[in-house]
């Protein structure tokens, strides 16, 4: 074990290169930009590493997985699957950026780009872990599976139809979800769940084209009508009020409120980071961190009606639409939700309010005491000194389209600093952050070995 992560120390150089190489083939989804690129790339590194790789495919038009699988010659019976995605966010605004945001620049401890920590440094550290052991060995200590997805950024669409038609080649015991965050003290934030997401677009036309302001006093204006509906799906504390939109969600056990209780939250360092004085409702405390992990949202996350350039432009606009995202918690079904926001707007008086659903996305979580979770823990600790368990991450991915399909326990760490600027301009990783995750993939790896 010690020999395999001096390796990881002395080829921390051909883990920058690497990395370097991956951000430099752009693989935005929402644009389609090089993602057969970037899988076939990603493959081929695979290749490289020593793990045998096949590019999976589902249909015409749908991004494909990379899939990577190494056996173990000692023990063939335990498997590990990584899950990670290849593609990554939109690179705009790019006047924001310092830098091309597909150089990989290294600067200090610091690499820069485009899913350098998103999820392709993540990435890295898995491969790297792998080809630790397989040059040092010649063996992994247990089977490896490598999950790589091409949708994540666009809210992986088609990942539980992968899983039902390659559930067989996916079979696992245990997955390392694609990321993890490490807190402003340098500790590994085990994540044990993620909420889930319906994202929605509300539209409304009243006439075929803009038309000078002056005729408002006889001309519906769309955007009003659109303010309107809006109100009544939240009021100004968060909470939302359609109808039976709590109904499922299930309370904190006394273990979730424990685990709570211990996760760190430093409240100064988050608002000096964002730039804001206060949190909504002024929260603070345990209740931040209970919002954070098993609040639902209603987000407006754009909203856009006539004349938004610079100067002054005296329009009434044809139309005006906004995008929604909704946080689920564990037992709310996006699609039921869906339901439930489109009788709310009929019962208000809303029916002419267009409403399209983008994705829906249920949420998961792991049970605390599932003997995976404390391999994990144990690994964190030897690579990182010290870690966090979470109870839920805020943000939303596939994790339960896993556990449903699989049958196999899924929990996050990785190397994302939580102040990273993901999905920002400048988003970097740092290099001492992907050496210690590198280790602690290979010290995972070795402890899941060992127990059954």
């Amino acid at each position: 074990m010690n020999q395999t992560l001096r390796h990881v120390d002395k080829n921390i150089n051909h883990l920058i290169r690497d990395l370097q190489t991956l951000i430099r083939q752009p693989s935005v989804s929402a644009k389609n930009q090089g993602i057969e690129e970037c899988a076939k790339l990603v493959s081929n590194m695979l290749k490289k590493s020593g793990v045998s790789s096949e590019t999976l495919r589902l249909k015409k038009g749908v991004a494909p997985i990379v899939f990577g699988e190494v056996k173990s010659k000692k023990n063939p019976n335990k498997t590990l699957l990584f899950y990670n995605h290849y593609d990554v966010q939109p690179v705009e605004p790019l006047d924001l950026w310092d830098d091309d945001p597909f150089s990989g620049k290294v600067k200090g401890n610091k690499i820069f780009g485009r899913g350098s920590a998103d999820d392709k440094g993540e990435l890295i550290t898995r491969i790297k872990a792998v080809e630790s052991f397989l040059e040092t060995t010649g063996d992994v200590p247990c089977n490896i599976k490598f999950v790589i997805e091409g949708e994540e950024e666009t809210g992986s669409a088609n990942i539980e139809a992968y899983l039902k038609r390659f559930r067989q080649k996916f079979s696992c015991d245990g997955v390392i979800w694609e990321f993890g965050y490490v807190d402003s003290k340098g500790r590994p934030i085990i994540g044990l769940g993620m909420k889930g997401l319906l994202y929605v677009e509300l539209s409304v036309r009243e006439s075929v084209r803009d038309a000078h302001s002056s005729l408002a006093v006889i001309m519906k204006n769309p955007a009003w009508r659109l303010v309107d509906a809006l109100k009544t799906l939240r009021d100004t504390s968060g909470k939302i009020l359609i109808k039976d939109w709590y109904r499922e969600v299930v309370p904190f056990s006394k273990s979730d409120l424990k685990l709570l209780g211990k996760e760190p939250f430093d409240e100064h360092s988050f608002k000096n980071e964002y730039g804001v004085k206060g949190f909504v409702n002024g929260k603070s405390g345990l209740e931040i961190k209970k919002a954070l992990a098993g609040d639902p949202t209603c987000n407006i996350a754009g909203l856009v009606s006539g004349y938004t350039l610079e100067g002054a432009k005296t329009v009434l606009p044809s139309s005006a639409l906004v995008k929604i995202d909704f946080r689920l918690v564990p037992k709310m079904d996006p699609k039921k939700q869906f339901a439930r926001l489109q009788k709310h707007l009929r019962q208000n008086g809303f029916s002419d309010v267009k409403i399209k659903m983008y994705h829906g996305e249920a949420a998961a979580r792991t049970n605390p005491s599932d003997p995976f979770v404390t391999q994990i823990k144990e690994a964190a600790k030897k690579s990182f000194g010290d870690f966090v368990v979470n109870v839920s991450n805020a943000g939303t991915g596939p994790m339960h389209s896993f556990v449903n399909v699989l049958g196999a326990p899924c929990v996050s760490i990785g190397s994302t600093y939580m102040f990273s600027r993901i999905h920002s301009p400048n988003e970097f990783a740092r290099i001492d952050l992907l050496r210690k995750t590198t280790k602690c993939m290979c010290l995972i790896m070795d402890g899941f070995s060992k127990h059954n």
